[in-house]
């Protein structure tokens, strides 16, 4: 059974810094990805890397400020947020497909999604 179960979410000041991790489970991925979805507004890409991290994109709002890793021995999936702003609050979702995507900012192609980990930026 997939599991994927995120951390690392809370509350912090404009322009601080946070991490947030997903812990994958029950199999193996070839593409994941950070999503993201705010109040009232529909879900958003944010990142995604393949499987070797060699590859990765980022949504034009992010590009700069985050950083998407994975540790494949640890089966972790990383998202560093730095120069967070208030826009940036939302509930960060992980997302995994079992195989490489050719479109990494559609929610559809991903199979499976962690339950979500608030990320507050207070100005």
């Amino acid at each position: 059974q997939v599991q994927l179960v995120e951390s690392g979410g809370g509350l912090v000041q404009a322009g601080d810094s946070l991490s947030v991790s997903c812990a994958a489970s029950g199999g193996t991925f070839a593409t994941m990805g950070w999503f993201r979805q705010a109040p009232g507004i529909e879900r958003e890409f944010v990142a995604a890397i393949g499987w070797s991290g060699t590859s990765s994109y980022y949504a034009d709002s992010v590009k700069g400020r985050f950083t998407i890793s994975r540790d494949n021995a640890k089966n972790t999936l990383y998202l560093q947020m730095d120069s967070l702003q208030p826009e940036d609050t939302a509930v960060y979702y992980c997302a995994a497909a079992a195989r490489l995507l050719r479109i990494w900012y559609l929610p559809d192609g991903y199979d499976y999604w962690g339950q979500g980990t608030q990320v507050t930026v207070s100005s």
